[in-house]
């Protein structure tokens, strides 16, 4: 991913030389868990341990002779070895172990890295998410469907709807992660041909990670495949809510903005303007990360017990996919938590069409007052599409409706046109969403 898009402590993650540490610490954990095992002397795994290392540009020198990385790797260490001295053990580095056992084994001690990343961001977004959404839980927006007005909501509401999407989003990243937390040390086809399954164990032990239950030379990619489809639904929903402040700062609605910094300047052309540069960013990302996915599905189907068409796959959907959740779960945690709020727009808004979004309580209160439903519909439909062509006030309309009057009072017809009783129910969806604790801190924030 090019550094535009890469934050540095994600940079190092997946840097060459975070790549060859992790292949090191598995070859080191396997020396000693077979010296445990009697199959390796003891005295030689801990001269590998206190020995062994390698030099990045070496293991390149190499590789463009030798045109394999694992072995590029293997012969730096061993020549490392020999530099300190102790060239006889670098016979124990690598025994019985094909390259596989190292590169998807340390593979996944490098996506393991990248998800507590990942899970620290979604953790801090969600508590974003959660304070601003009850500091707009009573903040009165006209909701939309198919783009046009429908009924009140609370600006609160939809950022609850964020967070608990976000919360599921959570919940299936992490026992995504927790899957793709597993080694193999199984050999060139998986049955252990060299090294044996309690061998297997405790190099997975040493390592934080747990055994493939089977394997042929890889661990099976729909692992992999889960993996990036939960990174995926992360990415689905980070554009949801950037799609939405999208059209909330258009200019005939103005309800919503994103930061804009002193300084910032939004068109080389037209100095008026502040646009949504960075929810359109998330969004355009959120579909590189998607892309993705398509690859990691293709990469489940391999020849037999193992091809590597996989394996340049993976040197890029891997990184990429989580380097650019991260990225885009940081710039969302900004966009909220900076996002300017224009409450009195939102009123304006909502009496935009002078009291149409209220038809539909007008509608059931006629049908429990004794007007039939299709008559009340029809009556009422009537006196929307005047007012809707006309620009003229709904509300005024009925009130003045002697059929309306008939079954409604003026004061059960101030009822029908009641926010408040619209929206009586916003505590209990918050006691749903986010329980009966207490609410998070409001911030001054408007």
């Amino acid at each position: 991913m090019i550094e535009r898009y890469t934050r540095p402590e994600m940079a190092l993650i997946w840097s060459e030389e975070n790549k060859y540490r992790a292949w090191l610490d598995v070859e080191l954990a396997a020396s000693e868990a077979l010296a445990e095992t009697g199959e390796v002397p003891g005295d030689d795994a801990a001269l590998l341990r206190q020995h062994a290392s390698f030099r990045l540009d070496r293991i390149r020198e190499i590789e463009n002779e030798v045109r394999h990385d694992v072995i590029a790797f293997t012969t730096a260490v061993a020549e490392s070895m020999a530099e300190a001295g102790h060239a006889e053990a670098s016979r124990w580095f690598h025994y019985g172990m094909t390259s596989n056992d190292v590169v998807d084994t340390a593979q996944a001690l490098l996506v393991s890295q990248a998800s507590q990343r990942i899970d620290a961001s979604l953790a801090a977004l969600a508590e974003v998410l959660k304070r601003r959404a009850f500091e707009f839980k009573d903040t009165v927006q006209i909701g939309r469907t198919h783009g046009i007005h429908a009924e009140p909501i609370t600006f609160g509401l939809k950022l609850a709807l964020w967070y608990d999407e976000l919360t599921r989003n959570r919940r299936r990243f992490l026992s995504a992660a927790a899957e793709m937390r597993v080694g193999k040390i199984s050999g060139a086809v998986g049955v252990f041909g060299h090294i044996g399954p309690e061998a297997e164990r405790r190099i997975c032990l040493r390592l934080g990670l747990e055994p493939a239950a089977i394997a042929s030379q890889v661990v099976s990619r729909d692992l992999h495949a889960h993996y990036l489809s939960s990174l995926a639904l992360i990415a689905a929903t980070l554009e949801k809510i950037a799609l939405e402040v999208r059209h909330l700062q258009r200019t005939e609605v103005r309800e919503a903005e994103e930061p804009f910094a002193p300084g910032q300047k939004g068109s080389s052309a037209m100095p008026h303007k502040r646009n949504p540069v960075t929810c359109e960013q998330i969004c355009g990302l959120a579909r590189l990360v998607r892309s993705h996915l398509q690859a990691a599905f293709e990469n489940i189907a391999l020849w037999h017990e193992r091809d590597i068409s996989h394996s340049s796959v993976e040197r890029v959907v891997l990184p990429d996919s989580t380097i650019l959740t991260h990225y885009l779960l940081e710039k969302t945690r900004w966009l909220v938590d900076g996002l300017q709020v224009n409450r009195a727009q939102m009123a304006r808004n909502l009496d935009l069409t002078q009291g149409l979004v209220f038809s539909g309580q007008l509608l059931l209160d006629l049908a429990a007052a004794g007007m039939l439903r299709e008559d009340a519909y029809r009556l009422i439909q009537s006196y929307a599409m005047r007012s809707w062509q006309s620009g003229s006030s709904f509300r005024a309309a009925v009130e003045d409706s002697p059929d309306i009057a008939r079954y409604l009072s003026p004061q059960q017809l101030a009822l029908s046109f009641s926010v408040t009783r619209q929206l009586r129910h916003v505590d209990a969806i918050f006691a749903r969403v986010f329980g009966s604790g207490d609410a998070p801190p409001r911030s001054s924030r408007a």
